[in-house]
C-alpha cells in the first residue's frame, strides 16, 4: 500500500485554502455534485466548535504526479470534495459577514482581504480555486455564490436558472442563516478554528491507485456510493486498456456513455438498486455470472462488479447502458410511453423487488400484451403482498431471482407460467387472508395501500366524461386528493361527532373511534384542506371552494355517492360500507380462478352480496 502513495502530509485549512497560493483544486467533472445534507453540515460546526483549534477533518485523496502537489498548480480532488467544498461555503458566508461588520482593526482588515483570496486565486478575479464538478450545474451554481459575495467578478456570468431549488445555494443560505444567529467574537473564533483544523493530504499518481485506496480510507466526509466506486473502476480499467491498445474508447468516451447511466437514474439509491438488480436477473449469463457470488446484494456489489469490469469493462459499460434505459421507464414512467399507466401502478404499488423479473422480460420479449398482463398480475400480486406482510419482504429478491431462472430454463414463458409460479400457497396469500386484511384497520397497517385500493375502486367506476387524475400533487409533491377519514381519528373528539355516533357519550365515541376510524369503510377522498376533517359530517358533506363547486362529498366521486346522500354517519354505516368496499377491492385484485362469490357478506341490514364478478384489468377509459 505505501508504493502506492507519493505523500501523506497534514496541512492546517488555512495551509490548503493558503490566500497567497496558486494552486488549484479541481474535481473531476464526473464526480457527483454536492451532496451535503443539513445534519452533516450542522455536525461539522458542531465538532469545530466543541473541539479545540488543530481539530482532524479526516483525509481527502488527491492525483498529482510531482512530489508534494502544493508546489504545483493544479490538484485533482477524488475523494474529500464535499468537505473541501463545505468550507469553502463556510469561508464565503463569512467573508460576507465580515463584510457587513465596522473594524478598524488591522488584523481583521488582512484577514478579510485573506478571505477572499482563500476562494480565488489572489490578483485574478475570474479564478477560482476550488473547481466543482459540472454535474447538475454544479459549479455555475459555486460561481453564483462567489459572485453575489463579490469574490469572482465576471460581467458576462448569469445566474443560473432555478439556482434556489439545489442542494448546494441552499446549504449556503443555511450557513448563512447560523452565521447571521453568531455575535462578531463568534464568527471570528470560528474562522480561526476553521482556519486551524487539520486535513491530511494524500497524493498518488493515478486511478488506478486512488481507486484501491478508496474502500480502506475512513474519511469524515460523504462516503462514495457503491456507484461511484464501481463507476471509478471502470473508468480507471478502460483508460488502462486504451492506453495498451485493448479498448476502443478512451476514459471520456467512457465517462459520457456513463452519464447516460446516471441520467437514466438519478437517484444513488436507486442506482445501486439497479446495479444490484442488473446482476440478478442476467446471472445466468456466463459473461455476466460471477464464480461463488450467486445472488449481488449490498455487501457483495463492489466485488462483483469488480470482476465484471476485469472481465470486459467496454460490454458490462455498454450494457449497464441499454438496461438503464429499461429501468428508467420502471422508476420515472413516461406518459407516452406505452406502458405508462401499468408501470405507474406498479410504482405505486411499491412492487421495486419485481424490477429484477421485468428488467429481463423487457429485455427477451417485445409482445406488448404479454408484458402488461405480466405487469397487472404484479400489481395485484403487490398490494395482497403489501396489505397481508406475505411473503415476508426478505424473501422477495429470491423469489423474483428464482422466477427468472424458471423462465429461463423453461423457454416457452406466457403468463399462465408466471402467475402459477408466483400463487403457490408459499409465496402468495390466499383470498380468505386477504379479505380479513381488508376488513381491519387498513389504513394503519399501510395507509399507501389504503390509499391505491380507493382509488383503484374509483378509477374502475369513472368514465372518460367522469375522469378525474387522483394522483395529481402539488406545488409542495403532495396529492391533491387525500385521505379523509369520515368519523375523525384525532385524540379530540368533536362534541357534534360524539352526539352522531354515541349519542353524547364520550367513552362510547372512544371505543367506536379506535375500533372504527381506520377501516376502509370509514375512509374516503376529498381534495379539501385535511385541516377540516373535525368539521361535522354534514359540513363536510356539503362543503365548497371559493367558486361554489363542491369539494366535500357532494365532489362526484363514486366512493361518495351513497354519502352525500346521508345526514348522519353512524357505527353500522361504517360496517356497511367497510364490506362493500372491501368486496370491490376482492373483485379488483383477486386472480382468476378465485371465486369471490364463495366469499360471502352480511351487511347490518342483512343483505347478501352475491355477485362473483372478477376484473381482470381496470375497465377505465383514459
Amino acid at each position: 500500500m505505501p508504493s502506492l502513495i507519493n505523500s501523506a502530509n497534514a496541512y492546517t485549512i488555512s495551509e490548503i485554502f493558503n490566500p497567497d497560493s496558486k494552486i488549484r483544486y479541481v474535481i473531476p467533472k464526473y464526480q457527483r455534485e454536492y451532496a451535503w445534507r443539513r445534519e452533516q453540515v450542522e455536525e461539522l460546526l458542531n465538532d469545530l466548535w466543541e473541539n479545540q483549534e488543530g481539530y482532524f477533518l479526516g483525509t481527502i485523496l488527491c492525483i498529482n504526479k510531482t512530489t508534494d502537489a502544493l508546489k504545483g498548480n493544479i490538484l485533482e480532488i477524488i475523494d474529500g470534495q464535499q468537505r473541501l467544498t463545505t468550507i469553502s461555503l463556510l469561508y464565503a458566508a463569512i467573508y460576507k459577514r465580515y463584510s457587513k461588520m465596522r473594524n478598524d482593526d488591522e488584523d481583521f482588515n488582512a484577514e478579510k482581504v485573506n478571505l477572499k483570496n482563500r476562494l480565488r486565486v489572489k490578483s485574478e478575479k475570474n479564478k477560482i480555486k476550488l473547481i466543482l464538478s459540472t454535474q447538475n450545474n454544479n459549479f455555475e451554481d459555486y460561481k453564483a455564490i462567489l459572485n453575489e459575495v463579490s469574490i469572482y467578478k465576471d460581467p458576462s456570468f448569469k445566474k443560473p436558472a432555478n439556482l434556489g431549488n439545489r442542494r448546494l445555494y441552499k446549504i449556503y443560505n443555511y450557513i448563512l442563516k447560523k452565521i447571521s444567529e453568531m455575535s462578531d467574537d463568534e464568527v471570528r473564533n470560528l474562522l480561526d478554528k476553521i482556519n486551524s483544523a487539520v486535513i491530511v493530504k494524500i497524493e498518488v499518481s493515478n486511478y488506478s491507485d486512488a481507486y484501491t485506496l478508496f474502500e480502506s480510507l475512513n474519511n469524515r466526509g460523504l462516503p462514495l456510493s457503491a456507484m461511484d466506486l464501481i463507476k471509478n473502476k471502470l473508468l480507471s480499467e478502460i483508460d488502462r486498456q486504451y492506453k495498451m491498445g485493448r479498448s476502443s474508447i478512451d476514459m471520456d468516451d467512457a465517462f459520457e456513455l456513463w452519464k447516460k447511466i446516471t441520467e437514466n437514474i438519478e437517484d444513488y439509491n436507486l442506482q445501486e438498486r439497479f446495479l444490484r438488480q442488473y446482476y440478478n436477473a442476467f446471472r445466468y449469463d456466463d459473461k455476466i455470472k460471477v464464480k461463488n457470488f450467486p445472488r449481488a446484494t449490498k455487501s457483495t456489489l463492489i466485488k462483483i462488479y469488480e470482476q465484471l469490469i476485469e472481465k470486459d469493462p467496454e460490454f458490462i459499460l455498454t450494457e449497464l447502458v441499454n438496461k438503464s434505459k429499461i429501468y428508467n421507464r420502471f422508476v420515472l414512467p413516461n406518459p407516452e410511453d406505452n406502458f405508462y399507466h401499468e408501470l405507474l401502478d406498479l410504482l405505486h404499488v411499491g412492487a421495486a423487488p419485481s424490477y429484477t423479473l421485468l428488467l429481463y422480460l423487457f429485455s427477451k420479449y417485445e409482445d406488448t400484451s404479454f408484458l402488461k398482463e405480466v405487469i397487472r398480475f404484479l400489481v395485484k400480486y403487490f398490494v395482497r403482498r403489501n396489505i397481508t406482510d406475505f411473503p415476508a419482504t426478505r424473501d422477495l429478491d429470491r423469489i423474483f431471482m428464482n422466477l427468472v431462472d424458471a423462465c429461463e430454463n423453461n423457454g416457452n414463458i406466457n403468463i399462465n407460467f408466471i402467475v402459477s409460479y408466483l400463487t403457490k400457497p408459499e409465496r402468495f396469500a390466499n383470498i380468505e387472508t386477504f379479505k380479513n386484511k381488508l376488513l381491519g384497520d387498513i389504513y394503519t397497517d399501510n395507509t399507501t395501500m389504503a390509499r391505491f385500493i380507493l382509488c383503484k375502486i374509483e378509477e374502475t367506476h369513472m368514465t372518460k366524461e367522469t375522469w378525474k387524475d387522483l394522483w395529481i400533487k402539488d406545488k409542495s409533491n403532495k396529492y391533491v386528493w387525500t385521505i379523509e377519514h369520515i368519523f375523525p381519528e384525532g385524540s379530540n373528539i368533536p362534541q357534534d361527532w360524539v352526539m352522531m355516533i354515541a349519542n353524547g357519550n364520550e367513552k362510547k365515541a372512544k371505543e367506536i373511534q379506535e375500533k372504527c376510524a381506520h377501516k376502509l369503510g370509514n375512509l374516503t377522498l376529498t381534495a379539501y384542506n385535511p385541516n377540516l376533517s373535525n368539521f361535522s359530517f354534514v359540513k363536510k358533506r356539503d362543503r365548497k371552494d371559493d367558486r361554489g363547486n363542491y369539494i366535500g362529498y357532494k365532489n362526484g366521486l363514486y366512493l361518495n355517492k351513497k354519502l352525500a346522500e346521508k345526514d348522519n354517519w353512524t357505527i353500522s354505516d361504517i360496517e356497511e360500507r367497510t364490506k362493500e368496499l372491501v368486496k370491490e377491492a376482492l373483485k379488483l385484485f383477486a386472480i382468476e380462478g378465485e371465486n369471490v362469490s364463495d366469499i360471502n357478506f352480511k351487511c347490518s341490514n342483512g343483505n347478501e352480496y352475491k355477485d362473483g364478478e372478477i376484473y381482470y384489468g381496470y375497465n377505465v377509459s383514459r
